[in-house]
């Protein structure tokens, strides 16, 4: 079972940038797939979370509005479109799974990607 997170990088506030998690060993659809975030000198945080047996979605209030998450199922891949980007937004970006397919506290979530660096500077 694995997650590899992919698309960060640099970008200028104000801009967009698309993160991917693909996974293999498990299909995300019967997983509840959250995206968490830390910045420097920050506490891991929850930022969106996506559950096809909910069929709900959720966002952290800052992100509301701006970040969009999905699942391309053929492609067993979950997306974090995030647009509008600021400097705050800066962080090591984490995919994860919960068994249950809910989405729910982090601390279910148990298998985590390796993260990719989102940076938001001009």
């Amino acid at each position: 079972v694995q997650l590899q997170a992919s698309g960060g990088g640099l970008v200028q506030p104000g801009g967009s940038l698309t993160l991917s998690c693909a996974a293999s060993g498990l299909t995300l659809d019967n997983y509840g797939v959250g995206w968490f975030r830390q910045g420097p000198g920050k506490q891991r945080e929850d930022v969106s979370c996506i559950s096809g047996i909910e069929n709900r979605t959720t966002y952290e209030n800052s992100v509301k509005g701006r970040f969009s998450i999905s699942i391309d199922k053929d492609k067993n891949t979950v997306y974090l479109r995030m647009n509008s980007l600021k400097p705050e937004d800066t962080a090591v970006y984490y995919c994860a799974v919960n068994r249950d397919g809910r989405c729910r506290h982090r601390v279910f979530f148990k298998v985590w990607g390796q993260g990719t660096l989102v940076t938001v500077s001009s």
